[in-house]
C-alpha cells in the first residue's frame, strides 16, 4: 500500500477548531478521514515550525490520497501537501531500470 508524509497548516479557522477539539479529537477527525477511504494512519504529530501537522499515512492508491486531501481542504481549515514515501527496495527497483535520456545539448 502507498504510504505518503502529510504536512499541514491551519488557516486561523482551522486553529480555533484545533484549539476547540484538542489534539486527540483531530487525530481521531484524521483518522476517520483516512480510513473512509480505506487507508491507515500510522503516526500524526503536531509541530511547531512552519508545518503544524505531520502524518504517515498508508492508501490503497493515489486516487484515495487525492480524494481525501480534497476533501480536508476545500474545507478551508487547512493547507497541506502529501509527499509519496518511497521504500529502499522501491529504490533499488528504479536504479535497475533502463532509462534513456539526452541532457540538452549534449
Amino acid at each position: 500500500m502507498p504510504k505518503y508524509l502529510v504536512q499541514a497548516s491551519y488557516t486561523a479557522e482551522g486553529t480555533k477548531g484545533l484549539l476547540a477539539e484538542g489534539g486527540t479529537g483531530r487525530r481521531s477527525a484524521v483518522q476517520e478521514n483516512v480510513t473512509s477511504c480505506g487507508g491507515t494512519l500510522e503516526t500524526m504529530y503536531f509541530a511547531l515550525g512552519e508545518d503544524d501537522l505531520y502524518c504517515v499515512i498508508d492508501m490503497p492508491d493515489d486516487v484515495s490520497m487525492v480524494a481525501t486531501a480534497m476533501a480536508v481542504r476545500a474545507t478551508g481549515a487547512v493547507m497541506s501537501k502529501a509527499v509519496p514515501l518511497l521504500t529502499p527496495e522501491e529504490i533499488d527497483a528504479a536504479a535497475k531500470k533502463s532509462v534513456r535520456f539526452r541532457a540538452p545539448g549534449a
